[in-house]
């Protein structure tokens, strides 16, 4: 009798330890994140639809790899399959804070280039959403934040600041705008291997 109980004691604390365990395991998947010193929460909300940081990523521009924005994803769930999210349509978030002053010309001309390798150069189909999407970009400066937001369905709200601004094109046009970043020529590798959930390096 005095085996069983303890076996059974054992078996009580085995099931406790494993709800610890899934308890860490499911907080640690959906923690903040902080790269290089730029935090992003672990959720946030697109149209009352709650999305989970998929991962952040820096951007870095020429041969001397200059820092000029920590970039966050959020999905609805996790996911390291580029090609699958970029598929779905589905809400997301994209987050580029600023960690360097950019003038607004550089900004535009920066995505022009980025609609032209995540369309193979055929822009002339989306030309109105790129430059509706070029109006609404000002100079930033060191700590702002540009968020792309996309609702299931309908098209790219874009914010500066949190100040909230018009819809532009629709869902076609949002996975092109995301294709940008995870598309097969990312503004550079390791800033898309960090939104797909790897390190941000």
């Amino acid at each position: 009798m005095q085996l069983i109980k303890k076996i059974l004691k054992c078996s009580h604390l085995s099931k406790v330890l494993g709800l610890i365990v899934a308890s860490i395991l499911f907080c640690s998947s959906a923690s903040a994140a902080t790269c290089p010193d730029v935090k992003f929460p672990a959720k946030v909300a697109v149209a009352g639809n709650d999305l989970v940081l998929n991962g952040i990523g820096l951007r870095k521009a020429t041969f001397l790899s200059i820092k000029v924005y920590v970039a966050g994803l959020y999905l609805p769930e996790t996911s390291g399959n580029s090609e699958k999210i970029l598929a779905t349509d589905q809400s997301w978030k994209l987050v580029l804070h600023f960690v360097r002053d950019v003038d607004s010309e550089d900004i535009r001309d920066a995505f022009t280039e980025g609609f032209e390798d995540a369309t193979d150069g055929k822009i002339e189909a989306i030309r109105p959403q790129i430059e509706a999407i070029n109006t609404l970009v000002p100079d930033l400066k060191v700590g702002d934040r540009l968020t792309f937001s996309h609702e299931a369905g309908k098209g790219i709200s874009v914010d500066v600041n949190d100040s909230s601004n018009s819809a532009v094109g629709g869902a076609d046009f949002a996975a092109i705008l995301l294709a940008i970043w995870l598309g097969e020529d990312p503004p550079n590798d390791d800033l898309k291997t960090g939104l797909l959930g790897g390190e941000c390096e």
